[in-house]
């Protein structure tokens, strides 16, 4: 560290290519000089001495380092910004660079590293993000795609087609598989117009509770089937306002809710509730008491086609999407979307929204 007062001049750290070699050259001839003088005792013939080594040493000494060091360095510079080189960044080259210091030089090259080291890391993240996506987006679509052919292989090459019992069960698999390929392009579809922002959102005051009441009565059925209630928490009743695109809220609370009544135990309960944090935002959370999801999993429940339990989940049903769309729904309210878990205790989903204004 430069001590205080020391003159700029004569800091290592700040010391340029021309200094550097002054320094040396002003080391070798005071050394040389003073041996000469005390041999010689002549004072002219050492203060000769001193001036000529002086000036050859700096010549000697500045001329390598810009030789042999320096031009390494604007090598190595012009590698770093991969650029050919334009009349100002030559001139940069030659004029500015050598002002800077080895310990300047070594810091921007360690930076450029690291830059190097997370870009790299982003790529293989990315990468293996994408490998993972593309297996699981053939997955999603090979099975009904292999469904629906083998169901009409068997009526056009076989007597299925001539057994009114057959044909109609054959047909009727063979429309479930089309309608899910259907749902599952359609989720892709909308995944990609949230991200690129053809979708605006058409705000709108609303309250909360009377959406959620709405959500529980169209999957009311679907709950009576599992024996789960549906109900609002207590002490959530009282009218919460809030500022967002109603009909996008709806299809976030119906996939949650839809996915509690999913992985919820039969005679259990879907909770929801609604809470003023800070007067400007209102929390929303749904809770089931259902099989929970393990730690391991929750960083990645927001990601397309990832499932917990591949196997069950499909079993299940479902596109794998439904949490991912509404992650990009809530992010596009400028919000975050947030899920807390414990195997066999619960899961509690929850999405800040803002409040209406006065």
């Amino acid at each position: 560290m430069q001590e205080e007062g020391m003159p700029r001049m004569l800091s290592r750290k700040n010391m340029t290519p021309s200094q550097m070699a002054f320094y040396n050259a002003l080391a070798v001839s005071t050394t040389a000089s003073l041996f000469n003088l005390a041999f010689s005792g002549v004072w002219w013939q050492a203060l000769a001495t001193f001036a000529g080594l002086l000036i050859l040493t700096h010549w000697l000494t500045w001329f390598v380092i810009q030789r042999f060091i320096y031009r390494k360095i604007k090598l190595i510079y012009k590698f770093i910004f991969q650029t050919k080189a334009t009349r100002r960044e030559e001139y940069y080259y030659k004029h500015v660079l050598p002002q800077k210091s080895i310990e300047e030089v070594s810091a921007d090259v360690e930076k450029w590293a690291e830059q190097k080291k997370s870009e790299i890391e982003l790529l293989r993240r990315n990468e293996a993000y994408r490998k993972e996506f593309l297996q699981n987006l053939s997955h999603e679509f090979k099975t009904p795609v292999f469904a629906i052919q083998g169901y009409i292989d068997t009526l056009l090459h076989g007597r299925a087609l001539e057994d009114p019992s057959v044909n109609r069960r054959f047909l009727e698999s063979t429309s479930r598989n089309i309608s899910r390929l259907v749902h599952l392009i359609e989720d892709l579809d909308e995944i990609s117009r949230l991200e690129s922002g053809e979708q605006p959102l058409e705000l709108s005051d609303f309250i909360v509770q009377e959406l959620v009441r709405e959500v529980f009565e169209a999957l009311s059925l679907k709950a009576q089937a599992k024996r789960v209630r549906l109900t609002v928490k207590k002490g959530c009743e009282s009218p919460l306002t809030v500022h967002a695109d109603k009909k996008k809220i709806r299809q976030v609370l119906t996939n949650l809710v839809d996915n509690a009544i999913k992985y919820g135990k039969e005679d259990g309960n879907v909770e929801a509730s609604a809470y003023v944090t800070d007067g400007s935002n209102i929390l929303v959370e749904v809770s089931d008491d259902g099989i929970g999801i393990a730690e391991e999993h929750l960083p990645r429940v927001f990601e397309r086609f990832y499932r917990t339990d591949y196997g069950r989940s499909r079993h299940i049903g479902g596109s794998g999407l439904g949490l991912a769309i509404c992650k990009h729904i809530i992010e596009a309210h400028g919000k975050s979307i947030h899920v807390r878990s414990k195997p066999d205790v619960g899961t509690t989903f929850g999405f800040v929204l803002d409040a209406a204004g006065d």
